[in-house]
């Protein structure tokens, strides 16, 4: 199975509907951390019937989707097949595949993508992967009725209206309007997925991730961050290292250091971008002791050097 990148979507786009890449790239990303664009349905949908390339291929992408569906769908999504009658909320991960088969010839709606670093900046101290609305074994697709169906089109219709704005805070509304539409699938999700019953490592896991966030973002060069490493939480939670390591592991499948470690290169990522720090100053308020372990950290988390991403 293929993992859907960014670049391989905009790439399949264009030629599904004979457009040139540069009229599907959003105006001014390049100044921002992450990735974000909004689609009108609608209207891909009757340029890729011309072209045959309607049905979506059963693939991981390497990005998250939400999207607003109006029409008859039938969606194969990890374990599961939802059929869609009328209007609906689709959640897509990275982690799960799926694709979503149309079952008329009446498709509408919207839908966005975004990379998970698109959030940093929304300083709701929001992890995507840890929402339930997110998470395998949840339900990823909401039935809508009509009054939820019109609500979660304004907000559609107001994010694809802002794509094309001059608004210089343009983005910073936008991941509002995205966390708008989550919050908005997790309140229509059964409560039993809001609510689960928390054992020992849960709590652990959901009390890292709080101290994790806490500690973001960095807001001047004298900031400093002040825990680095797994043992570092261990002991501000009180809990042996290796006990936060398998909770860790059990609830996300992911490291601690890993999870760390990615939540440092995102800030570090959105300092080189939004500030005009030296590499040295953002070194030390992330933690490093000297600026060539934080290039050599940096670089073997993006492949790139810190002068060079910023550049």
């Amino acid at each position: 199975m293929k993992v859907r990148s960014v670049e391989t979507f905009y790439k399949d786009m264009a030629t599904a509907t004979q457009s040139e890449l540069n009229t599907l790239l959003p105006d001014g990303m390049s100044k921002e951390i992450g990735h974000f664009n909004v689609f009108d349905t609608a209207d891909l949908y009757d340029k890729m019937k011309a072209t045959g390339k309607a049905i979506m291929p059963y693939n991981r992408r390497a990005y998250y989707k939400i999207s607003f569906i109006n029409g008859q769908n039938r969606v194969e999504y990890a374990d599961k097949v939802i059929d869609i009658k009328k209007h609906a909320l689709l959640f897509a991960t990275p982690k799960i595949p799926y694709h979503y088969l149309p079952q008329d010839m009446e498709q509408s709606g919207y839908f966005c993508i975004f990379t998970g670093d698109f959030l940093i900046k929304a300083k709701s101290g929001v992890v995507i992967d840890e929402l339930p609305i997110f998470k395998p074994g949840g339900y990823p697709v909401v039935q809508l009725p009509d009054e939820d169906a019109y609500n979660i089109e304004s907000i559609f219709r107001k994010m694809y209206k802002e794509m094309s704005s001059n608004y210089a805070f343009k983005y910073d509304l936008l991941r509002n309007y995205v966390l708008e539409l989550i919050h908005l699938g997790q309140k229509l999700q059964p409560a039993t997925v809001l609510h689960p019953r928390h054992n020992g490592t849960t709590r652990v896991s959901s009390l890292f991730t709080e101290l994790l966030e806490r500690q973001f973002p960095i807001e001047s060069p004298e900031q400093r961050l002040g825990l680095r490493t797994a043992k570092d939480y261990a002991q501000q939670l009180s809990v042996h290292v290796n006990y936060l390591n398998r909770a860790i592991k059990e609830s996300t499948g992911k490291t601690t250091t890993d999870i760390i470690s990615n939540r440092i290169t995102q800030e570090a990522k959105m300092l080189l971008k939004q500030t005009d720090w030296n590499i040295s100053e953002i070194a030390y308020s992330l933690g490093f002791e000297e600026v060539a372990h934080f290039s050599n950290f940096f670089r073997k988390q993006t492949s790139t050097s810190p002068l060079g991403f910023r550049n």
